[in-house]
């Protein structure tokens, strides 16, 4: 491992960590509406469902669900149903005489979610497959390939730490809580629209 590929793979997983998406409205929800705890477990659990998939594919296993079109489209249209599945919840949900959430999602739920999020994307193992076939070769050492693969692991995880500490500052935290029905209305709608567009993917072969 040099440090100019190491530098390389860094940036390329630092821009696709801060890609706007179902992720990062995700840890937005969870950190606003359920606070920083729930928000760090987010991101932990997220960290850890694409650090499965950067080690899977360091190894070469993940070319093998990417090949199957069966495997690939099961883990496809689980994303878009998991996704609208959220979605459909932040827009039914209820304003209460607090002008709270009435049930605020619990830590087990940000573990959960943080981790489905990651898990039904395939996407993700076509990312780290296409980033680490340039960056590995037969001469590629096991511990250089795994140093790839957690460098992928503690961006993703450290890019939303950050994002859930800093929506989550006690200053303005309790600003945005007064309006928490409508953040997860409209975070509810994004993940719809982006369940949507994955579905559109999916039946246009993309």
């Amino acid at each position: 491992m040099t440090l100019a590929t190491w530098l390389t793979v860094v940036t390329i997983c630092v821009l696709g960590a801060m890609s706007p998406g179902p992720s990062l409205a995700l840890v937005l929800k969870q950190t606003l509406t359920g606070g920083r705890r729930n928000g760090v477990i987010t991101a932990l659990s997220h960290g850890i469902g694409v650090g499965i998939y950067a080690f899977l594919s360091i190894l070469g296993l993940a070319a093998i669900i990417t090949a199957s079109p069966t495997a690939f489209s099961i883990l496809q249209w689980g994303g878009a149903l998991y996704l609208a599945w959220l979605g459909v919840k932040g827009l039914m949900a209820k304003r209460n005489t607090n002008e709270e959430i009435p049930e605020p999602p619990t830590t087990k739920s940000a573990a959960r979610d943080g981790f489905l999020i990651a898990f039904f994307n395939p996407k993700i193992a076509v990312f780290f497959l296409a980033l680490f076939s340039q960056v590995v070769g037969t001469d590629t050492s096991l511990v250089a390939k795994f140093g790839y693969a957690a460098t992928a692991l503690i961006i993703d995880t450290s890019w939303y730490l950050i994002v859930a500490w800093l929506f989550s500052n006690p200053k303005w935290l309790a600003l945005l809580r007064q309006k928490a029905v409508w953040f997860e209305r409209v975070f509810g709608a994004i993940l719809v629209g982006l369940a949507g567009r994955l579905v559109f993917g999916i039946l246009n072969g993309r």
